[in-house]
């Protein structure tokens, strides 16, 4: 009595066939696995650290030392 034949779970699917459909249930399954496809995606997305700033080739950064620093003797001019 604790345990169910091959027969109730032939009636149980088939019942499941009837009230779904064979292909509104292979639907399904498919939406399941591209959720679950796209959510290992975001998931790895975040384990990515973001990119250091890249240096571009050929370009200077601004010289700093050329402009002179405001003195004493400059400022009171």
């Amino acid at each position: 009595m604790g345990s169910f034949s091959i027969w109730h779970w032939l009636v149980v699917g088939i019942l499941v066939l009837l009230l779904f459909g064979k292909g509104r249930f292979s639907d399904m399954m498919g939406d399941v696995a591209k959720g679950i496809k796209s959510f290992k995606k975001g998931m790895s997305e975040d384990d990515v650290p973001p990119a250091a700033p890249k240096h571009i080739e050929g370009q200077r950064a601004p010289d700093l030392s050329a402009t002179p620093t405001p003195t004493a003797e400059t400022e009171n001019r």
